[in-house]
């Protein structure tokens, strides 16, 4: 069976970048029948905390990525501490004593020789005594994973072939000299463990891959089918690693962003297919596909959202929205048409209670000095009583005989005059909406 997997760490609140590698492992599970896991990377005690747990949730679901398992890694310490000890056993594991400061000077020295910044495996050479005494002078050491210095190979699944001289990277550090397990020993474990058969994620894990394949094979497991997604830029291709901050899914909910809008684009984002917005997340999975992803960085505007949002919107019908009006306190008997009014006019939700509120109170009218007589005249032939659709032509066919105003000098004075703006829906429409119209005061003032 398909198992994937997302494995976030509750540090901070989901970004964009996040939501990449979230959608493409649950689309790659969904299109497949497969399992989904949510994972959560708590084992930094001092950073996790509750409440990021809590919103990565939230986000998910807001966007409707179900998981089908939830598993916590600070529950499984114990399966970590099983995994160190069976690569002890086989040698695959050393205690390494260098500080920061050593380790740096010693990259310095390679670089300038011209060699690869890489450990040099001197906590291979010290006996069992010079431990000791390293651990009296300066407490536990850090443990790392002795790699097997061959060429690691792999088919990516977006960027295809694959090949890592193991020679060319350090030996990683899977323990801290706190105790505490990194995510890269804590990732193959549960992989392992899990069944997880398909790994996406961002092209700056293609090392971790390398030494976590041959972890995986040390413990006896089931390498995954790894690919590797491109990494966002901004519009112009700079960094977003400065912005990402900004652009937390929480904060998109907030701006209005509508979730078939995130996920349309962002499942399209840097492929060869075109955007499209889906409005069910069947859909999306439908028409994913790995192959049609490219390496190169991915340019993301978060502006590129808006368009998709608003067209999720045009498309809903009154039953979709009508509790939301009788939230903002549109009548049930003029809902249905102030609906049809307002929809093609919104970008996001927010939108729909400053048109309510034109509708419910009126606006400040819009009026230039050389329209006030015109618009004066023009609020005197509006008839009194019951607005109609067919209100607004036969008014300004009046306004038009009386006046002698046509076309654009005709139009928009009166649509500024009584809505206070220069473009939005058809005044045919609109007018019977208008529950006050503030510009009939216009004819005291005409002085």
């Amino acid at each position: 069976m398909t198992t994937t997997r997302f494995a976030p760490s509750p540090t901070g609140y989901i970004h964009i970048g996040n939501l990449r590698t979230a959608l493409f492992n649950y689309l790659i599970a969904r299109k497949a029948g497969g399992t989904f896991i949510l994972r959560i990377d708590d084992t930094d005690p001092e950073r996790s905390k509750e409440e990021y747990v809590d919103a990565i949730k939230r986000d998910l679901e807001w966007l409707g990525l179900t998981w089908d398992r939830l598993e916590r890694q600070s529950e499984r310490l114990d399966r970590y501490a099983e995994a160190a000890d069976r690569l002890r056993g086989m040698g695959r594991f050393y205690e390494a004593f260098e500080t920061p400061t050593e380790l740096d000077l010693k990259r310095k020295k390679q670089l300038n020789m011209g060699k690869p910044p890489v450990y040099d495996r001197a906590a291979l050479a010290l006996t069992e005594d010079e431990k000791a005494k390293l651990r009296e002078e300066r407490g536990p050491g850090v443990w790392r994973f002795k790699l097997d210095q061959e060429r690691i190979e792999w088919e990516d699944g977006i960027l295809g072939p694959i090949s890592i001289d193991a020679a060319s990277v350090s030996d990683p550090v899977l323990i801290r000299a706190d105790g505490q397990v990194l995510y890269t020993l804590a990732s193959v474990v549960d992989d392992t463990e899990m069944g997880v058969t398909h790994v996406v994620r961002g092209s700056d894990h293609v090392t971790n891959t390398a030494t976590q394949i041959q972890m995986i094979r040390a413990l006896d497991g089931s390498v995954p089918n790894f690919a590797h997604h491109s990494l966002l830029t901004g519009p112009q291709g700079e960094s977003l690693s400065k912005r990402l901050g900004t652009l937390a899914l929480r904060d998109l909910r907030e701006q209005g962003v509508e979730p078939e809008a995130l996920l349309s684009l962002m499942a399209r984002l840097g492929s060869s297919q075109p955007v499209e917005l889906r409005l069910s997340l069947d859909e999306i999975a439908k028409g994913f596909d790995l192959d049609q992803f490219g390496s190169a960085p991915t340019k993301f505007d978060a502006r590129d959202l808006m368009p998709l949002t608003a067209r999720k919107l045009h498309g809903l019908s009154y039953d979709d929205v009508k509790d939301e009006l009788a939230a903002l306190g549109v009548p049930d008997d003029i809902a249905p048409d102030f609906w049809a009014v307002a929809k093609d006019n919104i970008t996001t939700r927010s939108d729909l209670l400053p048109w309510w509120t034109l509708c419910r109170d009126g606006a400040e009218p819009l009026v230039a000095e050389e329209d006030r007589d015109f618009v004066a005249q023009a609020m005197a032939l509006l008839p009194d009583g019951t607005l109609t659709r067919e209100t607004w032509s036969n008014w300004t066919a009046a306004v038009k005989e009386a006046t002698g105003r046509k076309g654009k000098g005709l139009f928009m004075p009166l649509r500024k005059a009584l809505t206070g703006q220069e473009r939005g829906p058809e005044m045919a429409d609109l007018l019977p909406l208008l529950q006050t119209i503030p510009a009939r005061d216009l004819t005291k003032r005409s002085d």
